[in-house]
């Protein structure tokens, strides 16, 4: 059962905004409601300009949080799209390796980056929802969905199984004050969705955001991020990806069918699509290029043998579910589920 989360702003910083201060107030009351006591880690709430110019602040927060006794889990606030400049501080004198403690840590999108680091360490952490994305939906609630998800991971420290969400949302666009309360529209969800390959399939769960992905190869959106990634070893070796599923989800970015394809060819270019048990593919935010991205996914993949199953509610389409990496994974595709052994 956990009692105490701290919540940590490990990229963008945008929870310290006043624009956003209805949907933190809202966020940390149904928290509150949940029996939970709050931490904001020291700069969680310095906003984005103070944050995005002092990466070693956000890195001394994630530090903390794992020293902090009391911490029971880490909750990433958002993402953003910088996370790597933490490398040099948390592994320059292997910092983050001597102020590891188990906890569990949940985050999505460019916290992709601190799963690599955490998985580098050996600890499991969980995959798909954020405190502002999810916990301070303007709904009159959280998300069924999602919140079913995030109150088991709170009940009892992991996920036994997760099974296709029966409806999706779009994407909420209003996040002003004058919209809290109101609901999305929703839509009947498809359930998973076999691409190709054998319906039953296994492994631990490893991956993330693939636009974040991407820029651990390439250095369009920062030009040092390739390089500093390679010096830290972030991407996992093949040998470490043998045997697992590699998670993908696209951010809200909303890559075009181009990028999405230059995004897979990089990865492919790896090997790691030679040694992976199997694909899991994340909804697309609104359905956007849905059709696209599947077919450029088995054209790029190549192999009709290796499984893909798409459609999946974790990460940018909401609502969202939460995937554990590192534990033993079990899909079945004809009882649309997806089974964690116990750690």
């Amino acid at each position: 059962m956990i009692k105490t989360i701290t919540i940590v702003s490990l990229s963008a910083g945008t929870l310290g905004e006043d624009f956003v201060r209805h949907e933190l107030d809202l966020g940390l009351q149904r928290l509150r409601d949940l029996g939970l006591q709050v931490k904001f880690a020291a700069h969680a709430l310095a906003g984005r300009a103070y944050l995005a110019a002092h990466p070693e602040a956000r890195a001394a927060d994630l530090l903390e949080a794992f020293r902090d006794e009391e911490t029971d889990m880490i909750l990433c606030a958002i993402g953003g799209d910088d996370t790597y400049r933490l490398l040099p501080c948390l592994f320059g004198r292997e910092e983050l390796k001597s102020a590891l403690h188990p906890k569990i840590f949940l985050g999505f999108s460019d916290t992709t980056v601190n799963h690599l680091m955490l998985h580098k360490l050996g600890l499991p952490t969980f995959y798909g929802q954020s405190f502002l994305a999810d916990v301070c939906e303007l709904g009159p609630d959280m998300l069924p969905y999602t919140r079913g998800y995030f109150e088991e991971l709170i009940r009892t420290g992991t996920i036994r199984q997760v099974t296709p969400s029966p409806v999706w949302y779009d994407g909420r666009t209003d996040f002003s004050p004058e919209a809290a309360g109101t609901e999305m529209p929703a839509h009947p969800n498809e359930g998973f969705l076999l691409l190709q390959g054998p319906a039953r399939f296994g492994g631990p769960i490893l991956g993330g955001c693939i636009d974040t992905l991407f820029d651990l190869f390439d250095g369009t959106r920062y030009a040092d991020s390739p390089a500093v990634c390679r010096r830290y070893g972030l991407f996992p070796s093949l040998e470490d990806w043998r045997g697992r599923l590699l998670l993908l989800e696209s951010s809200e970015e909303q890559p075009t069918p181009d990028k999405y394809r230059r995004m897979l060819t990089a990865l492919k270019e790896t090997g790691v699509f030679g040694v992976v048990n199997g694909l899991l593919i994340g909804k697309p935010m609104d359905e956007r290029y849905q059709a696209e991205y599947h077919a450029i996914l088995q054209e790029v993949v190549d192999d009709p043998g290796l499984p893909i199953l798409a459609n999946l509610n974790v990460g940018h389409a909401t609502p969202r579910c939460i995937l554990p990496f590192g534990l033993p994974a079990r899909v079945d595709a004809d009882a649309q589920t997806i089974t964690f052994a116990p750690a």
